[in-house]
């Protein structure tokens, strides 16, 4: 396992399935860490299990509060933040010509407005210490479209760019900003998906499966490392060869 010792991180959605495994594998490298979300009982949870993890809960679909939220985290982490990996996200799905305008409205306020406040205001802290990285978690879908989720590939492909523009901002500040792309993965939600769906979406996935939330995980824990230094502006697309970029 990469050795995080000493690296102090803010994990946005860390109840959901992929973000618990992103936090187990975090606590596992050594890094420090500050969990948010929004169910109480799930924090107090992660805080049992985890008793050196800090967690807060937090909306992010409060954006007046995202800068507070921001500082306290800092100062929660001893006054550094080195890595913010922004996974909280929503989906309210619909067809286009169904969607009503707070389906649309929602999913871009909290998938990319708030993962651009976040950022903006961690990019802040990061200046003062002269190096940083972001990590936003995308979505397969954010390339390819998705029948349906309309409001959510357009998030998550708005992340994509600006995660871009990002990193040509910052990179001579030494903040990294790049963008972890998963494709179907093994959670809550896709176990809600009927078997007979599961098989022709695997039929489309070259490796023939779904993949695991720690394969997420792992590459989290690579681009929070110094192995990562070099690269800002990318997707890391996971995804069992489901789409090439």
């Amino acid at each position: 396992m990469i050795d995080l010792t000493n690296t102090n991180i803010i994990l946005t959605g860390a109840t959901g399935g992929i973000g618990n495994s992103i936090l187990d594998n975090l606590v596992s490298s050594g890094a420090n860490i500050l969990a948010t979300g929004t169910n109480e009982d799930k924090l107090k949870l992660i805080k049992e299990k985890y008793k050196n993890v800090n967690t807060e809960k937090f909306d992010i679909s409060n954006h007046s509060g995202i800068e507070s939220f921001i500082s306290k985290s800092s100062e929660i982490l001893g006054g550094k933040i080195d890595v913010l990996v922004n996974n909280a996200g929503i989906t309210r799905d619909n067809l286009s010509i169904r969607m009503k305008d707070e389906e649309w409205q929602k999913v871009i306020d909290i998938n990319l407005t708030s993962t651009f406040l976040l950022s903006k205001h961690t990019i802040k802290k990061m200046l003062k210490s002269k190096k940083g990285k972001i990590i936003n978690i995308t979505s397969v879908v954010g390339h390819t479209g998705n029948i349906g989720q309309a409001n959510y590939t357009a998030s998550k492909a708005g992340v994509v760019a600006m995660s871009k523009s990002l990193a040509l901002e910052y990179g001579k500040k030494n903040i990294n900003v790049n963008c972890i792309s998963p494709g179907f993965i093994t959670t809550e939600m896709t176990d809600k998906i009927s078997s007979e769906y599961k098989e022709l979406l695997k039929a489309r996935i070259p490796m023939g499966r779904f993949g695991s939330p720690n394969d997420i995980a792992y590459a989290v824990i690579f681009l929070s490392s110094k192995l990562s230094d070099y690269i800002t502006g990318e997707t890391i697309h996971v995804n069992g060869g489901m789409y090439f970029s």
